[in-house]
């Protein structure tokens, strides 16, 4: 057995999740007869094409790797009195654009991706960020070279947080009135 994910009808509207139609899905199966296309990423597609679902056991650990947490595709973050491990439609947004991001970063190092090679792309998005953070932190120099004079506390840096978490929780929109 193996983890698989299924496309399924959000919300749900009973007692199950009802799944997709494979026909929603059926654009996959033109992917099988592209130039060059390799067998894994054919029978893959084959397989979406056809059931609407992906093994999903074979990506977990690189899948965790990229998204930078555990059991990503398992859905595990669920709370307790969730009874079931879904991923709804923002988290499938995150994972596919995390991976989307992977890929073409991964491009310029070839089609093949290996354990070495993610290493180097994800080393190269790290020193890309780090040049970012340096770029921002002298950017917020004085003409002096000197730092702002930041005074805050975690206690309320954690209420302004706090503020925010308030309103995504209740669906508020936070207006900037200037």
């Amino acid at each position: 057995m193996g983890l698989d994910n299924v496309a399924v009808h959000w919300p749900r509207t009973g007692r199950f999740y009802d799944p997709v139609a494979p026909a929603e899905f059926v654009d996959f199966g033109e992917i099988v007869d592209l130039p060059r296309i390799s067998a894994p990423t054919a029978a893959l597609a084959e397989h979406i094409a056809k059931t609407g679902t992906v093994r999903a056991t074979a990506y977990t650990e690189l899948v965790d790797l990229l998204l930078g947490l555990e059991n990503v595709l398992y859905a595990t973050e669920n709370a307790a009195e969730d009874e079931d491990p879904v991923i709804d439609p923002d988290g499938c947004a995150w994972i596919a654009g995390g991976i989307e991001r992977f890929v073409a970063g991964h491009r310029p190092h070839g089609e093949t991706v290996t354990f070495d090679s993610v290493s180097t792309v994800l080393r190269g998005l790290l020193e890309q960020q780090l040049r970012w953070l340096d770029t921002r932190l002298d950017g917020l120099r004085d003409e002096n070279g000197d730092p702002p004079q930041w005074d805050f506390t975690c206690a309320e840096l954690g209420v302004l947080a706090a503020f925010y978490r308030r309103c995504a929780d209740r669906g508020f929109a936070v207006y900037a009135d200037a």
